[in-house]
């Protein structure tokens, strides 16, 4: 179990000397649904999130002014977010494990656009071998940015990532 400033997060991968990719998860299996019946008139329970305001997203990010990564983008992206009124109570620390955090604050999983990505969209690189905690970065309107601002979204020059990407729900 991985614990860092206070959370514990809720996945860690690890590989055995054959490459085989191993999660881990420690949280409780969901349920068949992804909803909950309320137990008296059975409706669907909906979550009232905050709207997360774009502008508020991006100048958190313009804000950024480093070119090298630090190794914080989850901390960097999260900062954004907050500061744009999205509550990411009990988040993961990898990059990678941040899908469903940003499910549940408003965003949607969509086909990479990278050739017409759109201010506040969010992507995610899955661990790799070199590096096991992935990456996060969200879009300017103009420019990728993370902990650092990057020259593409194409951050580890390696044909073998695999992206997820997310843009707000309308």
């Amino acid at each position: 179990m991985i614990i860092y400033d206070g959370q514990v997060a809720d996945n860690y991968m690890y590989q055995d000397s054959n490459q085989a990719a191993i999660v881990v998860s420690h949280s409780a299996p969901s349920l068949p649904y992804p909803f909950t019946m309320k137990p008296n008139n059975h409706q669907t329970q909906t979550s009232t999130n905050p709207p997360i305001d774009v502008e508020k997203f991006v100048e958190k990010l313009e804000s950024v002014t480093s070119r090298r990564s630090k190794a914080r983008c989850a901390r960097s992206i999260r900062l954004a977010l907050e500061s744009a009124g999205a509550n990411v109570e009990n988040h993961p620390i990898a990059a990678s494990d941040w899908g469903d955090t940003l499910k549940k604050i408003g965003y949607k999983q969509i086909d990479p656009a990278f050739d017409e990505p759109q201010e506040g969209d969010i992507y995610i690189i899955h661990r790799t071998r070199n590096h096991v905690y992935g990456h996060i970065a969200g879009y300017t309107g103009s420019e990728w940015v993370s902990d650092f601002k990057q020259s593409s979204y194409d951050v580890y020059k390696d044909d073998n990532v695999t992206y997820t990407y997310y843009r707000l729900a309308a």
